[in-house]
């Protein structure tokens, strides 16, 4: 035992401890192509499995913000690690990728087994909802760095695509329409308003409220983002898909206009989806412009794909057979800029 380490607040037994405990969740996430077991120093995947004649690799990396500090206060570890998957593999999606792998980093001030198992849990579990395996990862136990029981977790995820079926946006012309999937809430974006709103208003994360339908606001922000391969990715295989936007900070101004050419812009229809109630709440609470709400959050809507109109009920019909809300939300205009009416 390294005592005069652990005199310094590195516990090396409980990183041990907790090797032990992730192990049956990372093996839960094995896939085609994964190569060696946890405990090496890098993860292997075996590219040539997956039969991709031209394959492009598309990566991403991300984390999940400041919603990480209500799940302090909630005291709620189990499903951030969803979050921090989702963010990565939906980006990779946005090309066109299937996920293949996905690496974690969380960084604490003090290791607790239990606690670390509980967030690594919650990346299995987005690694099965996205199909892809966890192949490794790096728990860094750092005192003084963070304090008491808080803690950091970001994400690393790689993709492969055909090069001949990369989704670019090159392909975007004015007419298409916008399809839009339903988003399961915040998502993991625009939480430092989110928890200046909560604080402003003296708001109890352990309350229910009328606005949110009764349910408690801390589980409400809390709701894990949605992940989207599996469904949109048989959306790509069965539809002609000019361009794929995944809705994060920025919301609607910043994400949709990225596959859009010079001279295009965006014409939303306000009303051909639901705004979630956390939404309406957000709004009221923090006496934010209707319009600038859709400047800073998904309002509901997580994923775009844009679309040929004759490709878009087919799109639709394929997310509803997977039990995902969609509907043509606007189309791609010859006027530059977003109008949102």
């Amino acid at each position: 035992m390294a005592v005069n380490y652990e005199k310094a607040g590195v516990n090396l037994e409980a990183g041990y401890e907790v090797v032990r405990r992730i192990k049956q969740h990372v093996a839960s996430t094995a896939r085609a192509g994964v190569m060696g077991n946890i405990g090496a120093f890098g993860g292997m995947f075996d590219l040539a499995s997956l039969g991709v004649k031209e394959p492009v690799l598309v990566s991403g990396t991300d984390g999940v913000g400041t919603k990480l500090k209500l799940a302090f206060a909630m005291d709620k570890h189990d499903t951030i690690g969803i979050d921090a998957v989702a963010m990565c593999v939906n980006d990779v999606l946005a090309q066109g990728a299937e996920p293949l792998f996905f690496l974690d980093y969380v960084a604490l001030g003090h290791n607790i087994p239990e606690k670390v198992e509980q967030i690594v849990a919650g990346v299995a579990e987005g690694c099965r909802q996205a199909g892809c395996a966890l192949i490794g990862g790096e728990t860094a136990e750092m005192p003084g760095m963070y304090e008491g029981g808080d803690y950091d977790i970001a994400g690393f995820t790689c993709g492969v695509v055909e090069k001949s079926r990369l989704i670019d946006g090159s392909k975007v012309k004015v007419g298409d329409v916008l399809v839009g999937v339903a988003s399961s809430g915040v998502h993991s974006n625009g939480f430092s308003l989110v928890r200046k709103v909560v604080a402003d208003n003296a708001l109890d994360l352990n309350a229910s409220y009328d606005e949110l339908d009764g349910r408690v606001l801390g589980e409400v922000l809390l709701t894990p983002t949605k992940i989207y391969v599996r469904q949109m990715l048989e959306v790509i295989r069965e539809c002609d898909v000019h361009g794929i936007c995944h809705i994060t900070g920025g919301g609607f101004d910043e994400n949709i206009p990225r596959v859009l050419h010079d001279g295009q812009g965006l014409h939303i229809n306000e009303g051909s989806w639901e705004i979630l109630p956390v939404f309406r709440a957000l709004e009221k609470w923090g006496g934010i412009p209707h319009r600038e709400m859709f400047n800073i959050f998904n309002m509901g809507i997580g994923m775009v794909a844009v679309l040929d109109e004759s490709e878009a009920q087919k799109a639709i019909d394929i997310l509803t057979a997977a039990g995902e809300r969609a509907s043509v939300i606007g189309r791609v205009t010859a006027t530059e800029g977003v109008v949102i009416e």
